[in-house]
């Protein structure tokens, strides 16, 4: 008898040593591989939180499918060559699993979190620096995680200071260009005093933060959130709370909050839901910041407005075709002919034989589509050396410049790739550093010289002269991801993002 439960017991403690076992290897490849993005606790860092509450659209086999091969359009690496198939699988059924508790992060939390470094309006209203206000950049060092304040017209570094962990979205800068502001992934917003070369506000407004947006009359901020499911009302000038709105659909289904903007014509906030089909508008000149909800066919991932910011144009990432919103009538009134996977956030628009025409980078395909903004059709898909992510122009140049910094070859990721505007031919690619990979173009207010970042650890900022497109410096920085000109981008020109 004793040898038969023996037999019978000894498996069964055999198969409960392999689940702790498995259980046990699993987390050590959740720690290895994928803790240093998405946060040791699946709550989100530099990439999105992993958690069952945010992954409604991905499908467990798309899942492997991501975590084996990595993910078009965004830094997510495949582990294929790293990791078997049942480590592959153990990890995809990790990120469906619910946590004991999901921590709570509201108004209490919100206001908890609250630093003020220096008092609202203790500064003095006159810039430290002898520099062109106007034609600052603001660089963006994502290897060590720093700010430069870059001078425009000496190009020249002002001032260089730490920033919170991950930044994303592109900071936005009040109407004045004094301030600007920042949001970090995980829910950090800081307030930074351009003039006097301080941070003077912080708060945590979520966990896993998506972006944030500075409304037209400069007194409110707007964050939106991956996790919790809210967006937030920040006051402009401290960044004190004023309130947060769940983000749910009229279903009562929570979600994510693709990207928030603010669209100073109407004199609202746009925010676009990410895991239900409704695009809301929210004018921040009304007590209370009532919600105005427009229904739209397919969810928006990334869009795009007109220079009037009447229409919204938008896709989903798996759509097939882009949708044009009339946000005066809350009506779709057009389909846009996208193919792959076009980078509507980054698109631009110029006139084009006396039309208004929108470009937009892919970030599947290698080209750029051309649409006439009167008719919604496209004029013409420009082939590219390889898919790219930003697209940037001015107003002063005839060129439209964009990467190919979605590419998964190193022969088009260190390359640029100039349109003439006039003709929508390619005029020249040039290569800053071959074998590194070059992205996101700025250009000064006048649009003379135009900047692209060496995306490296050990990278560059690279000066060109933007009508002979000859280099006219080169300054080292620390993967630098973006520069965003305070002019250009108070001022909204039609060649770069809003």
């Amino acid at each position: 008898m004793i040898k038969f439960f023996l037999r019978l017991f000894i498996p069964a403690i055999g198969l409960l040593a392999f689940e702790a076992c498995a259980g046990q290897s699993v987390d050590k490849n959740y720690a290895d591989h994928c803790a240093s993005c998405h946060g040791a606790g699946r709550l989100g860092g530099s990439g999105p939180a992993l958690l069952p509450e945010n992954l409604a659209r991905l499908r467990r086999p798309e899942a492997f499918k991501v975590i084996a091969e990595g993910r078009t359009a965004s830094q997510m690496a495949g582990f294929s060559d790293k990791l078997g198939k049942e480590e592959i699988q153990a990890l995809a059924d990790l990120i469906y699993q619910p946590l004991p508790a999901v921590p709570v992060w509201g108004a209490n939390e919100i206001i908890t979190s609250y630093l003020q470094h220096v008092p609202a309006g203790s500064l003095p209203d006159k810039p430290v620096f002898d520099a062109d206000p106007l034609n600052l950049f603001v660089v963006v060092e994502l290897g060590d995680h720093h700010a430069t304040i870059l001078d425009g017209d000496k190009f020249e570094p002002i001032y260089r200071f730490p920033t919170r962990y991950a930044l994303h979205g592109g900071p936005k800068f009040s109407p004045d260009g004094r301030f600007v502001y920042f949001a970090s992934r995980d829910g950090w917003v800081s307030k930074f005093d351009i003039y006097n070369l301080k941070v003077v506000a912080e708060v945590r407004a979520g966990i896993n933060t998506r972006n944030l947006a500075v409304s037209g009359d400069g007194k409110t901020v707007l964050v939106g959130n991956y996790l919790p499911h809210t967006l937030v009302l920040l006051d402009a000038a401290d960044l004190s709370l004023i309130k947060v709105i769940p983000a749910e659909g009229l279903n009562g289904k929570s979600s994510r909050v693709s990207a928030v903007y603010q669209a100073e014509p109407r004199g609202s906030f746009i925010a676009a839901l990410k895991d239900v089909k409704e695009v809301w508008e929210i004018p921040y000149a009304t007590k209370d910041f009532p919600v105005r909800r427009i229904a739209v066919d397919n969810y928006l991932d990334d869009f795009f407005f007109d220079q009037s910011y009447r229409h919204l144009i938008g896709a989903a990432r798996d759509g097939k075709k882009g949708q044009v919103v009339d946000l005066d009538s809350g009506t779709k009134t057009a389909e846009i002919d996208l193919p792959g996977m076009p980078h509507l956030g980054s698109g631009i628009t110029w006139a084009y034989q006396g039309r208004p025409v929108m470009a937009t980078p892919n970030l599947k395909e290698a080209l750029v589509s051309v649409i006439d903004m009167t008719t919604w059709q496209t004029i013409k898909q420009i082939k590219t050396i390889g898919p790219g992510f930003f697209m940037r122009s001015h107003e002063n140049t005839p060129y439209a410049w964009t990467d190919g910094f979605s590419s998964n070859s190193q022969a088009s990721r260190d390359a640029m790739t100039l349109i003439d505007k006039r003709t929508l031919e390619i005029v020249k690619v040039l290569r800053p550093m071959p074998g590194k990979t070059a992205a996101h173009v700025e250009f000064t207010r006048d649009g003379k010289y135009a900047l692209v970042s060496i995306w490296e650890n050990d990278g560059a900022l690279i000066v060109y002269d933007a009508a002979t497109l000859k280099e006219v410096k080169r300054l080292p920085m620390n993967k630098p991801s973006g520069k965003y000109n305070v002019y250009n981008k108070i001022t909204h020109s039609a060649g770069t993002s809003h």
